[in-house]
């Protein structure tokens, strides 16, 4: 049971900076008092002391903000980092060094019997906010970033942002390899997502638009080249950005449009 403590313990000094010494660790972090709470309810839970272990539980929710139920299954070195607003599910399964936020849900979709809640993997970081819902697997080192919200499995090493949750990839550099080896090596991933990490609808857009833009031109060559050959000349006039603004429905607006324009 102490070596335990100790190991929770060690990995709160781990994984957040801003802790300076045992006791203080201790008397003031609500993620750890949860998980002493919940240490007991589900030893109580097993031992098919059901109402008393969810007693426990709620108490647990009412003293740190943070409810954890009793039957969950939480690996070792798991930490929560202010936790205000955390929910875990009946049957959400927690693999090692995992963290968890403020604001985090792993939650279910059903009202069903049985598995309806997320399965984490080892040393996942679930940024503040983020919802993981059903019963989806998240594989290991996994990133999800802050208020993403997560309905389908996510390979290991993968991060997740936005809603819903989209794979992204991270630019391949030697500046963002550093960053990585650096993070890895302080254990420490705030929110579980950087400020370069790309979008991939923002990507997606940008490479339509470039993808627009080879295509006018290839089209504006091969007008030049017919014309020189005899064709006919191709004059179509594409509209401008201004051309593609409706009129407004206030008679009065589009009065004011039109003396302006």
């Amino acid at each position: 049971m102490f070596e335990r403590l100790r190991s929770d313990i060690n990995c709160v000094f781990d994984r957040d900076p801003a802790a300076r010494n045992t006791f203080e660790v201790l008397t003031t972090y609500p993620g750890l008092h949860a998980l002493l709470f919940y240490r007991l309810a589900h030893r109580l839970w097993g031992w098919k002391l059901k109402w008393l272990s969810r007693w426990i539980s709620t108490f647990a929710r009412w003293f740190t903000g943070i409810e954890i139920h009793p039957a969950a299954k939480i690996g070792e070195r798991f930490f929560i980092d202010h936790g205000m607003g955390v929910v875990i599910g009946e049957t959400a399964e927690i693999g090692n060094d995992c963290t968890l936020y403020h604001g985090v849900t792993l939650g279910g979709t059903s009202w069903q019997k049985g598995k309806r809640h997320p399965t984490l993997g080892n040393g996942v970081v679930v940024g503040a906010g983020a919802k993981v819902l059903g019963p989806i697997e998240i594989g290991d080192n996994v990133r999800i970033g802050s208020n993403a919200v997560v309905v389908k499995a996510v390979e290991a090493d993968k991060t997740v942002v936005g809603i819903p949750g989209r794979v992204v990839t991270p630019k391949n550099d030697e500046r963002e390899k550093r960053r990585a080896k650096m993070a890895e090596k302080i254990g420490f991933d705030a929110y579980g997502v950087s400020q370069d990490m790309t979008d991939p609808v923002e990507k997606a857009i940008y490479s339509l638009l470039d993808h627009i833009q080879v295509q006018d031109e290839k089209l504006e060559r091969l007008a030049a080249a017919l014309e020189k050959v005899g064709g006919e000349a191709v004059d179509i006039r594409l509209p401008d950005l201004d051309d593609a603004v409706l009129e407004p429905d206030d008679p009065q607006q589009a009065a004011h449009l039109k003396n302006k324009n």
